[in-house]
């Protein structure tokens, strides 16, 4: 199979080292230049790729002569990035791309004060309204089947919870339940979405316990070997976001369903 991830940060250069060990051809893009010469030393052809700025990358239409997309790159607020989006889109169309991941975030749900499933009348957290717009420029395509993949906060690696808070920081609602997921989850998430072909559907990615910030975090700064910082005991709104129907669905068991066992 033929897959190309857009994005070979965090998430995505592990993700496609995994999928080369699994006999897959992989395709990844990078924004830098320097980075090119990392990716074909794992087995990743590579390609230099800016979606807003076409005219200083490499052949985009190259890329996707692939069967499935991986979109994981950062959407900020500008209109010019929905805009680039939109015109990725049409190019994906045009392409021999069949099936697409597009990775999100759970950070499109509202605090609600309880637990939150994949439904289609959640409520939007403002802030992420465009967020949920671009999700559904990809979801509701004709041209390929697409399966949206909403992360909650990513741990691991690079990305230790033991240096998220200084310890002079004061932390509000220090009693609210994190939603969080270990890097190897995600990887093993996105590869049971191919084994159990899995598309057009939209999947919470969060591990199983919920902590609390203040118990998490200061269990976590204090195995870094750092004072932790000062969290508050109050419960002012939160969300617990629940994995049950991607469970279900990909019939998967997580590597890191305990976040205090994870630490």
């Amino acid at each position: 199979m033929k897959f190309s991830v857009l994005g070979c940060g965090w998430l995505g250069l592990p993700l496609a080292e995994f999928l080369v060990k699994k006999e897959f051809l992989v395709k990844g893009s990078t924004t830098s230049r320097e980075k090119l010469t990392l990716l074909k030393s794992k087995k990743i052809h590579p390609y230099l790729i800016k979606i807003s700025n076409q005219s200083s990358s490499d052949s985009l239409e190259e890329f996707l002569q692939t069967d499935v997309l991986f979109v994981n790159i950062p959407f900020g607020q500008q209109k010019e990035n929905l805009q680039a989006y939109i015109d990725l889109i049409t190019k994906i169309e045009k392409s021999s791309v069949q099936k697409v991941i597009f990775v999100s975030s759970t950070s499109v749900y509202a605090d609600t004060n309880g637990t939150i499933t994949e439904t289609e009348n959640f409520e939007i957290n403002p802030a992420k309204q465009r967020l949920v717009d671009l999700e559904n420029l990809f979801r509701n395509n004709k041209h390929f089947d697409c399966t949206i993949l909403r992360f909650s906060g990513l741990v691991g690696a690079s990305r230790n919870p033991g240096n998220f808070f200084k310890e002079d920081r004061i932390v509000k609602n220090g009693l609210a339940p994190v939603n969080l997921i270990h890097l190897k989850d995600c990887i093993h998430i996105v590869y049971q979405i191919l084994e159990k072909k899995a598309w057009n559907q939209v999947f919470n990615a969060s591990a199983d316990s919920h902590p609390t910030r203040k118990e998490f975090y200061t269990a976590a700064t204090l195995l870094a070997n750092k004072t932790p910082a000062t969290f508050l005991e109050e419960l002012d709104s939160f969300k617990i976001i629940s994995n049950a129907p991607l469970k279900k669905a990909l019939e998967y068991t997580f590597h890191y369903p305990d976040l205090m066992h994870l630490l």
